[in-house]
């Protein structure tokens, strides 16, 4: 049998890389479509019924394109940091469960998750994504450009600092369930049904994974990496052809990660009223619906934000992690401590949890702000005066 196990595993590998690049592929013509609906356009419809084609052509692009490498560059670092850039991301999903887990006896013994009963397997993501900042520092310090240098020094910095409340936010999680397993923490909600999900619970530690999540994958407003008015093309501004598809795919696919966590961590997973009893092959196949349909509706969610709202200032964007997030983050686990220790019934989160974002908003919105500076530009007899924040 354990020669069976493999074969098991090196189809669900297989299937899963090769679903994951299609999505990926797809989750562009998706965005284009979105970004065309908001802007009151048609978008991508020329290469086959519905543009529906577009993705195929895009990716014989990125083979066909001429593959330049420029001289000034260091050539060893300027290839590994697109590899390093999509593997970390690759690697990231094989501790992710992307449907059910818990198949009872007497039905197919087959785990939606390539790698199974990893007890630690959030901290397994979140060591193996932390890797991606290597990708990025590599690319931009490798590339000899000034423009790529600095996309890579504001990306690691805002990497490093957003890693932080994202970590922290998910201790609540962790707590209330009692392990690092991914599996168990879908299974715990489960088992409570609809109102067992954490989001009733842990409402304001969601709302921090998932500005955390924003910045994680460089989406706006958070995307002063690769910021254009400012930095051209940020740290993959001299990557053309397959090296930048390389880094694009690893980007697409931490959306995914992500979204499929945001879903585990939170929203129960496959758990929906009137499909979790349903048993045998159609049960599997409802579930495993219900899982992508929440990763989908999140994937949606971040394609929709990027026209919602302005990029930060690179100044914000920092005080938004240390000042804001860091601080709610730990007050949002010492609640969760207090509920643990007095044996008090976790829904006495909701109330604390949207009491912190009141303050949080009001102590904001209350905050003195600083003085604005005065800009004076004399230009021979003509003086002008421009205030800045």
């Amino acid at each position: 049998m354990p020669e069976f196990s493999l074969w098991i595993a090196i189809v669900t590998i297989v299937v899963v890389m090769g679903g994951i690049l299609t999505i990926c592929a797809y989750l562009i013509y998706v965005e284009r479509k979105i970004a065309a609906w908001v802007q009151d356009r048609i978008g991508p419809n020329r290469v086959g019924p519905f543009g529906l084609l577009q993705p195929l052509a895009d990716g014989l692009k990125f083979l066909l394109k001429e593959d330049i490498i420029p001289d000034h560059v260091d050539k060893l670092l300027y290839l590994v940091a697109p590899a390093i850039a999509i593997i970390t991301a690759l690697l990231a999903f094989a501790v992710v469960p992307f449907g059910p887990t818990n198949i009872p006896a007497g039905e197919p013994p087959y785990e939606f998750v390539i790698a199974p009963g990893v007890d630690i397997g959030i901290v397994f993501v979140f060591a193996v994504t932390s890797l991606t900042v290597y990708a990025i520092i590599l690319g931009g310090w490798s590339s000899n450009n000034k423009y790529s240098l600095l996309g890579a020094l504001r990306s690691s910095a805002q990497l490093i600092s957003y890693e932080i409340p994202m970590g922290m936010s998910i201790l609540g999680v962790i707590l209330l369930t009692g392990s690092l397993n991914l599996e168990t923490i879908i299974e715990q909600q489960v088992r409570h049904g609809i109102w067992g999900w954490n989001i009733w619970y842990q409402p304001l530690a969601f709302l921090l994974f998932l500005t955390s999540v924003l910045a994680e994958c460089n989406r706006l407003p958070f995307d002063l990496p690769e910021a254009e008015q400012e930095l051209i093309g940020g740290y993959h501004t001299e990557y053309s052809a397959l090296k930048f598809g390389m880094f694009f795919l690893g980007e697409y696919t931490h959306v995914i990660t992500t979204s499929f966590l945001l879903a585990t961590l939170f929203f129960g997973g496959w758990d929906f009223p009137g499909v979790t009893s349903v048993g045998g092959l159609l049960g599997i196949i409802l579930k495993l619906i219900v899982f992508l349909l929440k990763m989908s509706s999140f994937i949606v969610f971040y394609m929709l934000i990027r026209w919602t709202l302005p990029r930060f200032r690179f100044d914000q964007l920092m005080g938004l992690a240390w000042k804001v997030m860091i601080p709610l983050a730990l007050l949002n686990l010492v609640c969760v401590m207090v509920v643990k220790e007095w044996d008090w019934h976790p829904l006495w989160l909701l109330p604390v949890s949207l009491l912190l974002f009141v303050v949080t908003a009001v102590v904001a919105g209350w905050w003195p702000r600083p003085p604005k500076r005065v800009l004076t530009v004399t230009r021979g007899h003509e003086r002008m005066e421009t205030a800045v924040s």
